[in-house]
């Protein structure tokens, strides 16, 4: 049974949602015969790969707040890290591009190791902080988890194609915000749902195998970022 997972880099509901998704894998019985697939969607695919901006200021300016109102805003995102065992440090956050991010994902994926890489991704970006627009920064994280990725940055086209493939299903399953899991094309989650979610809905599709996809309705449907910000 295969579980796609579209996310961003950039997209703190994603890391936590990923979190519990592998919590809930952890318990399902028939886990050892779960295929998980990373799916690019990028928050912002016309971020500068130059011209960095602290996250607080880049949410004030989308919120029309001020930047200590958007640091009130990221507390609640943090202390829901925490919860999850994540430590998110936003104060020190800059804005990122991450076609880059996602190409190397897509590579990992074509020889088996998506998890670690999209993992160390993931830390890096909210828990250290780096910058995963930069390429040297990429190919030490890759390096982190025994993966040669320059050849793949090299070529602004190599996995270019993947990712705008991903993006495009996508808009045809009417994703409107990450994280966004598709069960056995059965079932969809949006956002970082609870551990029980999942393993109910992975419980669910096994059972079933078969029919049209099926939104899941939870209480935490609004815990996902879109093109228009994340949902503060």
């Amino acid at each position: 049974m295969k579980v796609e997972i579209w996310s961003d880099f950039a997209c703190p509901f994603c890391y936590i949602g990923k979190t519990y998704y592998e919590r809930a894998l952890a318990q399902f019985p028939q886990r050892e015969q779960i295929v998980t697939q990373y799916k690019s969607f990028e928050l912002d695919p016309n971020a500068s790969v130059s011209q960095k901006q602290p996250t607080i200021e880049s949410l004030a300016e989308k919120y029309g707040t001020s930047v200590e109102q958007a640091k009130e805003m990221t507390q609640g995102v943090a202390g829901r890290a925490e919860e999850a065992g994540l430590i998110f440090h936003f104060d020190k956050m800059m804005t990122i591009n991450s076609m880059d991010a996602h190409r190397i994902v897509h590579y990992a994926q074509s020889i088996g190791k998506a998890k670690e890489l999209v993992e160390a991704l993931f830390y890096a970006y909210f828990t250290d902080n780096k910058d995963l627009s930069d390429r040297q920064v990429l190919i030490d994280i890759a390096e982190s988890v025994q993966l040669q990725v320059k050849e793949v940055l090299e070529d602004e086209q190599k996995y270019k194609a993947q990712v705008k493939a991903d993006e495009f299903e996508a808009q045809q399953l009417a994703v409107r915000g990450v994280p966004f899991f598709v069960i056995d094309r059965k079932y969809a989650i949006s956002g970082a749902q609870p551990v029980s979610v999942f393993l109910e809905t992975l419980n669910k599709a096994w059972s079933e195998r078969s029919g049209g996809l099926t939104h899941v309705e939870a209480a935490g449907d609004d815990d996902n970022c879109g093109p228009d910000g994340c949902k503060l």
